[in-house]
């Protein structure tokens, strides 16, 4: 089984698992550098577990973790992150809340033709625009967040940045980008969005 070393962290790689890249490395940066002692954190969609267990191997958290693909589900457990296999929220009881909510989305613009065999379609297939499971998302993430706390998004420029971040302005979350990096075709970006703004104001 192949394994990575990273920030303290030994994760195992899985076959159907979307292994670990630019933006899975981006956004655990930024986690860890947001993540606090004590705190309740929740990653959605986990995949091999990657970002979760770097945010354990550096911080004293109580984290948990979705993921919708059995076979990452089952690789993330492997790698000791506590996972609930569900679709994005669906699993998570309204009742909880958590400090810090960390998503790297399917967010690559595919069409039908483009469509990946299998599970691993899950990680990949953002819809015609690439944001489809980032409107699910902004929708329902304040439910879960609690006063004060603080979400982590990662965006590419292929979905659209500013798009993204207005759409979460109008649910009352006041976003920043704090975190980007250059590849070869597009920017990644991790967008903070913290606190409720009256809906449908901007920042």
């Amino acid at each position: 089984m192949v394994t990575i070393n990273y920030r303290s962290a030994e994760i195992k790689l899985a076959e159907s698992v979307y292994d670990p890249a630019e933006d899975s490395y981006l956004l655990a940066d930024a986690a860890v550098g947001h993540a606090e002692d004590g705190m309740r954190v929740l990653e959605i969609g986990t995949g091999t577990g990657f970002v979760s267990a770097v945010v354990q191997a550096n911080r004293k958290v109580k984290l948990i973790a979705t993921e919708i693909n059995p076979y990452a589900a089952a690789c993330a457990r492997s790698n000791g992150i506590e996972v609930i296999r569900t679709d994005m929220f669906a699993g998570i009881r309204k009742d909880r809340q958590f400090d810090l909510i960390v998503f790297n989305p399917p967010y690559l613009p595919t069409s039908e033709d483009e469509k990946v065999p299998g599970w691993l379609n899950y990680a990949f297939d953002g819809g015609i625009d690439g944001r489809t499971s980032i409107r699910y998302f902004s929708e329902e993430v304040s439910g879960y967040l609690a006063p004060g706390g603080t979400i982590l998004l990662l965006v590419s420029s292929l979905t659209g940045i500013k798009e993204v971040s207005e759409r979460m302005q109008a649910y009352g979350l006041k976003t920043k980008i704090v975190a980007s990096v250059k590849c070869s075709f597009e920017e990644l970006v991790v967008i903070k969005a913290t606190g409720h703004s009256c809906p449908g104001e901007q920042k």
